[in-house]
């Protein structure tokens, strides 16, 4: 789906709407220290598609989270996936019309778009209101987390919730309302005493092949959950906006779809 986008913005959209939604790049001395490549304003949830054989008359749909707020992005994508009808996509070029584009709510609810689309939807960093010990959270897709300039080979908190960190604030910082209010380095610290204490993952290895170059490039990363303990309190929101952004890298291809499967309230001792 990535590709296809790709390959039908380059025809359609004027050059610097397609540089800006889908290979967005810092002009040299600004943008986020340290990334020459922006994050995009979107990623794609197609993951029930794997393994899927389509036949004619099959229904699919697809699942794109956009957040930039203040230039148009998804007019593009409909025209874009418009042409789907008469340029096909994958290797065999199988056809697809655009039947219905729809919003979504964080509460699931789809509304049809008119003309433009609606509110953005919004999730709350704050807080959780009372106090949280445990969470356990399932990587839906591969998931790859740096360290030190090095793939981790277990997700600890400190570096899940360090990119995770990043990702959201980059994002916000370039689609948003600008760089978020809040004091990094004190929640890294705080970050750091929350303990792995269970971890069931498995390592998929994959790759892509790149159209435009001919090379092909590693697509991996673990699957399966992880469970932390300690003070989680301000921290169970930010892994909960992980299903929106996902975290890591290749999050443009699907890669870092993080859910939160159960979280646990401290508990009230009395002597």
């Amino acid at each position: 789906m990535r590709g296809a986008l790709g390959v039908l913005l380059k025809q359609l959209a004027p050059p610097t709407v397609f540089e800006r939604i889908y290979r967005p790049a810092a002009a040299p001395g600004s943008g986020p220290s340290g990334l020459s490549d922006l994050p995009r304003p979107f990623v794609f949830r197609v993951a029930h598609l794997d393994g899927r054989t389509l036949v004619p008359g099959d229904v699919l749909w697809i699942d794109a989270h956009v957040f930039d707020l203040h230039r148009p992005v998804l007019p593009y994508f409909a025209e874009a996936f418009t042409q789907l009808a008469t340029a096909g996509i994958g290797p065999e070029r199988g056809r697809a019309r655009l039947v219905a584009l729809e919003q979504l709510d964080l509460e699931d609810r789809p509304s049809a778009l008119e003309s433009s689309p609606g509110p953005p939807c919004t999730v709350s960093l704050e807080p959780e209101p009372s106090a949280v010990e445990s969470v356990t959270v399932r990587f839906a897709s591969p998931t790859e987390l740096k360290s030190a300039g090095h793939p981790a080979d277990r997700p600890e908190f400190a570096i899940l919730f360090a990119r995770l960190r990043d990702r959201i604030s980059t994002l916000h910082t370039l689609y948003g309302d600008g760089p978020l209010p809040l004091d990094f380095r004190d929640m890294g610290e705080r970050a750091a005493h929350i303990a792995l204490t269970r971890c069931n993952l498995t390592w998929e290895k994959s790759s892509r092949r790149s159209t435009r170059t001919g090379q092909r490039h590693p697509l991996g990363g673990f699957l399966g959950e992880a469970e932390y303990q300690g003070v989680l309190t301000e921290f169970l929101p930010w892994l909960r906006a992980a299903q929106w952004t996902g975290v890591g890298r290749h999050t443009v291809w699907g890669h870092g779809d993080l859910r939160v499967v159960a979280a646990q309230n401290a508990r009230v001792r009395s002597l």
